[in-house]
């Protein structure tokens, strides 16, 4: 998985067949742009949105527009170099595709509601706990961004595995489930409904890319068992409890008062539900204990116990290969 001394252009045979399977996951899942008519007509309404719930929405496009182009930028000067696995490379592509799509979907909707994209996009900057979020992420990608750093050592092994779980597990895993929460809230009650379905399919890509993440940490872990030290556990223990501060400060911030049958106080709960559940999954012991999910309904867009299996049917339905038009 790192430091192979393997050929990383031969594929086959496939040493990883899970890696390859999420890249034909993620292939299967392929979407495009959602008619935005009956959003542009909302937004357009004096008392379509309440203050708050347009509030809610542009700090959650001004917090997901920078994040896709942040996640996507450490995947192709960091992440990729270091991975040795071709299947790993190969899913790593795709992925890197999705988060330009995403990128590209945020663009749309602020295009088509005509926001004030500086300003919408320069949110990271401006709102407190945007800016806190993504502080804390940058720390991540300061060695790996250096072109001199490099895998090998017990030393900059775990600081690889440190900013993977940073990315994968807290900021694809944990960060991006309070704004998803409310969006598709907001879908639920059929108000922006083109903007909640594209949501909906960014949701069935970030759960991919979860899960990929976690198996590539854990594969990591298996052969190289004396980088998970209880010490190191420990400090992925903190990591994890930071990013959750980190999220609950954004709840409250993107909506200072309860809306959309969602609160602050529940959004809280389903950050600690969530970050136990990515405790277990890392094979560390839960760190809040809480397990009941505030939000049973999201088992109808994507039920959290069931992530490895959500996405075995196709979106026939956004695949465009059909549409193509060759010179």
């Amino acid at each position: 998985m790192i430091n192979a001394r393997a050929d990383v252009n031969q594929l086959l045979p496939l040493k990883y067949r899970w890696a390859w399977e999420r890249y034909l996951a993620g292939c299967n899942n392929h979407w495009t742009e959602v008619a935005m008519q009956a959003d542009i007509a909302l937004w357009r309404s004096p008392g379509g949105l309440s203050h708050d719930e347009r509030l809610m929405l542009k700090r959650n496009l001004g917090f997901f527009a920078t994040a896709e182009s942040l996640v996507a930028n450490n995947l192709v000067l960091a992440v990729y170099r270091q991975l040795t696995n071709p299947e790993c490379r190969q899913y790593l592509l795709r992925q890197a595709f999705e988060e330009a799509v995403h990128t590209h979907t945020f663009q749309y909707v602020c295009e088509s509601l005509a926001l004030n994209e500086g300003k919408l996009f320069n949110m990271y900057r401006e709102v407190p706990s945007i800016a806190d979020k993504d502080a804390w992420a940058l720390q991540f990608t300061q060695a790996l961004e250096d072109p001199d750093f490099h895998t090998g050592t017990v030393e900059s092994d775990q600081r690889f595995l440190r900013d993977l779980i940073a990315f994968y597990v807290v900021f694809e895993g944990m960060w991006f489930y309070t704004g998803f929460a409310q969006i598709l809230s907001l879908g639920r009650r059929n108000k922006m409904v083109g903007i909640a379905e594209q949501y909906q399919y960014i949701l069935r890509d970030e759960s991919i890319h979860l899960n990929f993440g976690i198996d590539v940490i854990n594969q990591i872990k298996i052969e190289n068992p004396h980088l998970w030290s209880e010490v190191f556990q420990r400090e992925v223990r903190d990591m994890l409890a930071q990013g959750c501060e980190l999220e609950i400060a954004y709840g409250r911030e993107t909506m200072p008062r309860p809306m959309l049958g969602l609160s602050a106080e529940s959004c809280e709960q389903y950050l600690r539900f969530v970050t136990d559940r990515r405790c277990v999954q890392l094979g560390l012991g839960a760190l809040f204990g809480a397990t009941e999910n505030p939000f049973p309904w999201r088992s109808e867009v994507v039920d959290l116990q069931k992530e490895k299996n959500f996405f075995e049917t196709r979106v026939t339905e956004y695949q465009t290969g059909v549409g193509l038009a060759w010179d």
